[in-house]
Order: structure tokens, then sequence, then C-alpha cells
């Protein structure tokens, strides 16, 4: 490995093993999306069968992130990644060789737990690697490498479900994970939070409470929103997490989550954000995608190629808005996105809606939408790194990866809600119409979320860096920025 300026041979190396492992994660939210045909031809279910294949990786993901990096930041946060990545693994293997529909959707929540287990651990991983004045070019990378995968997930699909099986969407992460889990056992950092003690009864009511939440919004459009499902979990997930908030406050010794932390204007500003920003993209390519092959007529393969002029843009852009987030700070680059994101899925809208079907007009749209989500994604990452102490960043990790999980879930929900009672599948038309107006409801949710950012707190580059921490510092410096 080449000593690379800057980042240091640890630095390029961590880098490296978690914007893999975090691409592997992103991709296998949206990853199946274009493979659903054949799925449901291979293996047969219904509607709501296809929906669970889906919704298990989101649900099982969202649900146990924070409890992932409450494990990481007391076993030691490099072991519990480790787990987390073999988990994922085997997970991937078992759904690549699911005999029935029942069988895909338990290895899919089997792949959700590995990916939350390790997900949230990889920033903090990460910032402990790599020097405090680089960690924006560092966290800008990461950001556009899992950018990518979120958008490219159909992409991926779909060509390898037309050229091969749609198996193949899951045995391609065997191998990488094969060569990752030594990788990082070889190669990365041990470290450990502040707190000596797992927070129980926290993580059991942020769990539960998270999987009511979430269980809700995934059933919502199948079931009905005045379901008896829906309205209990719902209900109950949302009292299950105010008596987490109030535990937190009065009660926890060692809070997996600190409430004074979002008494930070930044960190309080980034997750709202996030939420929204995930609430209305995750919905948007969700219905995009099949509008591509739905009314465009296009192959799954050719589907994904007609958002590249969206899925390329984060390994372009990210990196170089990193480098600007560290010059100028991350403010005015995540509002610029996002500004941007709405715009574009406003415009896909406009175009969408009239006569006929035209992609050449739907690229403006496209590319914009990807400059977007590119500039939104590079320093968020270090935004919220940089608005906790360094032994609260894996807690603050998966607070902020749980909430855009949730996000997305409801992005989804509320999208295909709007869908479903303004249009349908039974025509092209009715397609457009139920298509166009969701995409001005993502593009409105991703605009509040830029007012959202402007209450991010300017900061200076020499400010940042004293937040995060040297990263080479000796105890008694916090062990969640230490050298295991």
């Amino acid at each position: 490995m080449t000593e690379q300026p800057g980042l240091g041979r640890t630095g390029v190396w961590a880098l490296i093993i978690t914007s893999l492992a975090g691409f592997m994660a992103a991709l296998d939210n949206l990853v199946v999306t274009t493979a659903l045909p054949s799925i449901r031809e291979h293996l047969g279910g219904g509607l709501s069968d296809l929906e669970w294949t889906v919704s298990a990786y989101t649900l099982s993901f969202a649900v146990l992130l924070m409890f992932g990096a409450a494990l990481g930041d007391r076993f030691g946060r490099r072991r519990i990644f480790l787990i987390g990545l073999s988990l994922f693994t085997l997970g991937s293997a078992a759904a690549a060789l699911s005999p029935d529909i029942g069988s895909l959707i338990a290895a899919r929540a089997l792949q959700g737990v590995g990916a939350a287990v390790s997900m949230p651990l990889t920033l903090t991983l990460l910032s402990a690697a790599v020097p405090a004045a680089k960690r924006g070019l560092a966290f800008g990378i990461w950001a556009g490498v899992n950018g990518l995968a979120v958008a490219t997930g159909p992409l991926v699909g779909g060509t390898l479900t037309e050229h091969f099986s749609w198996q193949w969407i899951f045995w391609v992460n065997v191998p990488v994970g094969l060569v990752l889990v030594p990788l990082a056992a070889l190669r990365l950092r041990e470290s450990r939070g502040a707190s000596p003690a797992l927070d129980v009864p926290g993580t059991v009511l942020v769990s539960s409470g998270m999987f009511g939440v979430v269980l809700g919004l995934i059933r919502g459009n199948p079931d009905g929103w005045t379901s008896p499902l829906v309205l209990v979990s719902l209900t109950a997930g949302v009292l299950l997490l105010a008596a987490f908030v109030l535990y937190e406050l009065r009660w926890a010794k060692h809070p997996m989550l600190p409430m004074r932390l979002f008494r930070s204007p930044a960190f309080s500003a980034v997750n709202a954000s996030g939420l929204l920003m995930y609430l209305g993209m995750f919905g948007s390519i969700f219905l995009i995608s099949q509008h591509l092959q739905s009314v465009g007529g296009f192959s799954p393969q050719e589907a994904g190629i007609r958002m590249l002029p969206w899925t390329a843009m984060p390994l372009i852009v990210s990196p170089v808005a990193g480098i600007l987030a560290d010059r100028i700070g991350g403010r005015p680059i995540v509002v610029a996105g996002l500004v941007l994101q709405a715009g574009g899925l406003a415009l896909y809208a406009a175009t969408a809606g009239g006569s006929g079907y035209d992609y050449v007009a739907q690229v403006p749209a496209v590319v914009i939408c990807g400059i977007g989500m590119s500039l939104f994604f590079a320093p968020t990452a270090a935004l919220v790194m940089d608005s906790v102490r360094p032994e609260e960043q894996g807690i603050a990790s998966g607070a902020n990866n749980a909430l855009r999980e949730v996000g997305g879930a409801l992005g989804v929900a509320v999208l295909a809600a709007v869908f479903s009672a303004q249009g349908g599948y039974s025509s092209d038309r009715s397609f457009v119409d139920g298509l166009t107006p969701a995409l001005y409801v993502g593009a409105g949710v991703v605009a509040l979320a830029a007012v959202c950012a402007l209450f991010i707190p300017r900061r200076s580059k020499s400010s940042v860096a004293v937040a995060a921490g040297p990263v080479d510092a000796q105890p008694p410096v916090p062990a969640g920025a230490a050298r295991g």
C-alpha cells in the first residue's frame, strides 16, 4: 500500500475497509427493487411477501443501529464490527440459497442485523484512524461511496438479475465479506467508548420503540393506516421511545444516548435534515426506478443505466465537496445539496407529467438530483462526528443512521401512499398520475430539510479540528479516539 500524504497508511486502510463495508450495507437497501419480478416468478408469493423482502432488511437495520453502536462502545468497536460483517456475509449467502419466499425474508432480516451492528461503527473506526484536519476529505470519500451504493442499488440488482439470476444480488456480497473480515482484523485499531456498562433498559426501550414505529410505517400502505396492527405498532412505538427519552434523562447511570447531544444545534439540525432528506430521496428512488421500467419500457439493466447521470455523481462530487467543507464549513455545502435535490425531484415530476415518455427531457433532473445528493452526503458525516465528543462518536453515528433509516422507511410508505391515492399500475397514464404528486411531495420534504440545515452553526476549520480531537493523542484521551 502506497503511503498517501495526509491520511497515512492506517487511515488509507481504514478508509478502504469502512467504505466497502458501508457500500455493501447501503447497497442492500434498494438492490432487490429491480429483482422483485424475478423473485416473485421463481419463489412465488404475493405483493405483501415482496414488500417484506424489502422491508425485513430495513426493519432490522433501523431497529438495531443504536444497539450495535452501544455494543461497540462496550465490547470493542473493531470486535463488534467484525461480528456484524460476518453476520451480513452469512445472511447474504442464506438469501442466495433461499428455497422459498419465507426463507428469503428471514435471510434479509439477518442481513439487516449484520448491517446494523457494523454500519454505525464505520465512522468511529475511520475517525480514530484519520488525522482531524483530513477527516472532511476521508468522510467525503466514505459518503460518496455510500451514496453511490444507495443510488446504484437498482442498477446493480437489474444487471445481475438480467445477465445471471436474482440470487447473484446476494452472492456478490459473499466474497467481499470474506476478504473484509480478516483485513479488518489485521488493519483496524480497537477502541471503546467511555461508558463501562451497557445500558440494558435503554437498549430494550429504544429497540422496541424503533421496531414499533418502523413496523407501523412499513405496514401502513398494505394493511391500511387504521388497521389494528398499524395503530398499535405506531402508538406503542411512540410511547416506548418517549419512555426511552425519559429514562435516559432521569435514571440512566450510563445512558446509551445522552440527551445532552440534542442540545447541540449542529447535532439536532443535521439529524433533522438527514431524516427528511432520506424520506424524500428513498421514496422517490423507489418510484423512479419503477417508472423507468413500467412506463419507459426498459429492462432492469437499461433502467439502471439510465440512472447513471444520478448515480455516478457521488464518486465525482462528494470528495470535492468534502475538501470544500474542510475549508468553508459543512453548512453551505449541505444546504446547497438539499436545494438542488429538491429542485431535481420537482423537475423530474414536471417532465414526467407530460404526454408520452421522454427520457432525454428527464436527464437534467437526474443530474441535478445526483449533484444535490452528493453535496449532502459529503459533509454530513463530518458534521455529526464533530458535533459530539470523541467518546460519543459511536452512539452519535448510530443515532444518525437510525434516524436516516426511519426516514427511508417513512419515505417509501408516505410516497407510496400518495402514489396509490392518485394513481396505480393499471396503465402508463395511471402510473404517471400517481408518480407526479408523489415526487412533488418528496421535493417539498427535501426543501424542508434544507430549512432545517440552515440552523447548523457556522464553524471554522480550526474549531472543527478542535471538536474532533487529536487522533494520535495518548491517554487520558477517551478510548473512542485512542489506538487499540
